[in-house]
């Protein structure tokens, strides 16, 4: 199976594709991985845009068979919030539009997954991303490693796998 995963943002969205080996169980293996990135200053409606046909770029590039993607969670900042929501629901049109099905997880599913504990912080969390890849560094930037994060928790919550912990 070849999940696709997204850490949402306007400014910098995460996406990390992992594939589930078939005859091992719990191995993973990365595909791709990166950001999209938007400029500040680009009126946020062609932000969106970009953010659009980037991830339809990588569906079309990796065929990922799911789509796993990080949930909103609380923020204090509610202008951040809206503009994280709208780049969100562009990463689940593209998804639909492509016939991918898509997952939610909120940060502390991906954190409990990964780590076995729901408030880890986020170099806990990379270096566990590290280890489940079997990667030499921990993927940059943090938005990047974060997708992989929410790729690997949908592999574990799906097949499962045993969890950290």
């Amino acid at each position: 199976m070849r999940i696709l995963g997204i850490d949402p943002g306007t400014g910098i969205l995460g996406f990390g594709v992992v594939e589930v080996s078939a005859t091992k169980r719990g191995e993973f293996k990365m595909v791709d991985a990166g950001v999209v990135t938007t400029p500040a200053h680009t009126p946020h409606d062609e932000r969106l845009e970009d953010i659009f046909n980037s991830l339809t770029e990588i569906i079309e590039a990796t065929k990922p068979d799911v789509c796993s993607v990080e949930k909103l969670f609380f923020t204090k900042n509610i202008t951040t919030a809206m503009s994280v929501a709208e780049a969100r629901g562009v990463a689940l049109l593209v998804a639909r539009q492509h016939q991918v099905p898509i997952f939610e997880y909120t940060p502390p599913q991906i954190k409990q997954t990964l780590t076995g504990y729901g408030k880890a912080d986020k170099k806990q969390v990379q270096e566990m991303v590290r280890v489940q890849l079997g990667l030499k560094d921990v993927p940059k930037p943090d938005d990047c490693a974060d997708a992989l994060a929410a790729a690997i928790t949908h592999a574990v919550m799906t097949q499962g796998v045993p969890q950290a912990g």
